[in-house]
């Protein structure tokens, strides 16, 4: 039995934060007791002190890519869930660009048995919805749900064919599975770097459109409209998909959205050192852009924060900034570039949990997200207050490819826990050190 006792526990299914001990046995949250009422009479094998931190539902990642099988030289599923851990992290979502492709039952497979051997969090495959990611023949829905695929993805490739689309969103509803699209017109963005705007025009910089994604937003909402499929948009980056996203759901179209954290934390002035940390994809856009994210996440049309977490070894990062991979790693930053949203008054406590704990286990259907009794014990445990900088020392990832190195942030995950089982704990490492 373990007990969590003095923390402030964050419910973000009913909006509150509240003062309680938590009582865990057997892998399940046995009992949320009122504090100062519960008395360890010798069942209890560790406490864990909670005072002046917040106790959360462990965050769950709809959108990660682990990079194993093909590149492990960039990550591992081991090292990823790693970072995962020391981040707050108790399940990730891994997209299926891998090498070879998630678009067979025997890739998921694996994927979910290199999990098992991790044995440090619950990982749920995003399965291709191509064959090799081609965008030309749908894989086997069927077979892959029953691998253990949440769903279905070409995330880095948008499947441009209207109508394959709109079959793989039929066949996706008829499996249970959720369809999450990476909205991009490649004959618009074709060759760009950076956002096309005023920056890229002075920095010299070919630049991708915000149109590129948005005209396919507009697509797959109307194929949602079609076909009743839901369909999940992945990382969300300007103010004109937001509004587009915002006018679906106000017409009762099946409709989620996500965004990630750069999006709301930089915008493309960042890009202005030619640093290839600053680049991904989408890629960072206007000061415009950024406030209406943050208008799109206080509204609730953007459901969920996930990373896009997108190692990368030197080998692809420290290069000319034309010729540098797109994407930055995300899950040990996750925390504080979310707090400061709290902080800055956009989302309550709650509000920001919920995008990463409730909203994806409902739209990838695992379950969870909540701080119930009889529950399984997922949970972080949370240091709102603690100020450090971010240096390369501190990332657990294989890869170290983030614009936040070596910038003062606030707010970091000291402990978290799987099925009632310590995975990951800040004080225990620096001890061990």
């Amino acid at each position: 039995m373990i007990w969590i006792k003095n923390g402030k526990v964050v419910h973000p299914d009913r909006g509150m934060v509240e003062p309680l001990d938590i009582i865990i046995d057997h892998g399940k949250i046995s009992r949320l007791v009122p504090q100062g009422i519960f008395k360890n009479e010798g069942q209890v094998s560790r406490t864990i002190n909670a005072t002046g931190k917040i106790v959360v539902p462990g965050f769950i990642d709809m959108h990660v890519h682990l990079r194993e099988p093909g590149h492990e030289y960039k990550e591992t599923i081991a090292t990823g869930a790693m970072a995962g851990v020391a981040g707050g992290f108790t399940a990730l979502a891994c997209m299926p660009n891998t090498d070879p492709v998630n678009d067979c039952r025997a890739v998921t497979e694996f994927i979910l048995e290199q999990a098992r051997k991790a044995s440090l969090l619950k990982v749920y495959p995003i399965a291709a919805i191509t064959k090799g990611q081609k965008g030309e023949e749908l894989t086997e829905f069927g077979d892959l749900r029953q691998a253990g695929a949440v769903g279905v993805s070409d995330d880095g490739f948008c499947v441009t064919d209207s109508d394959l689309m709109r079959r793989a969103m039929e066949y996706a509803r008829y499996h249970g599975l959720i369809v999450i699209s990476h909205c991009e017109d490649k004959n618009l963005s074709a060759g760009g770097v950076m956002h096309e705007g005023a920056v890229s025009t002075q920095m010299g910089l070919k630049g991708i459109p915000s149109a590129s994604e948005e005209i396919m937003i507009q697509r797959e909402i109307s194929l949602a409209r079609l076909t009743g499929c839901p369909v999940h948009i992945a990382h969300v980056s300007t103010a004109g998909s937001v509004r587009s996203i915002r006018r679906a759901k106000e017409d009762g179209i099946p409709v989620t959205a996500e965004t990630a954290p750069h999006y709301f934390s930089l915008d493309h002035t960042a890009v202005m050192g030619y640093d290839p940390n600053a680049k991904m994809n989408p890629p960072l856009r206007t000061p415009e852009d950024v406030a209406a994210i943050k208008v799109g996440l206080k509204e609730g049309v953007i459901d969920v924060i996930a990373t896009d977490h997108a190692p990368h070894s030197s080998l692809e990062k420290d290069v000319e900034f034309d010729l540098a991979a797109f994407g930055i790693i995300g899950l040990e930053t996750a925390v504080p570039l979310t707090l400061a949203l709290v902080r800055e008054g956009v989302l309550t406590l709650p509000e920001a949990i919920k995008k990463w704990t409730i909203n994806p286990a409902a739209i990838l259907g695992i379950g969870g997200g909540a701080i119930k009794e009889g529950d399984s014990a997922d949970l972080t445990v949370i240091d709102s207050d603690a100020e450090y900088v971010f240096n390369i020392e501190n990332i657990h990832s294989k890869s170290k490819n983030s614009p936040f190195i070596g910038k003062k942030l606030k707010g970091r995950n000291t402990l978290t826990m799987v099925d009632g089982r310590v995975v990951w704990e800040r004080d225990a490492e620096h001890t061990s050190r």
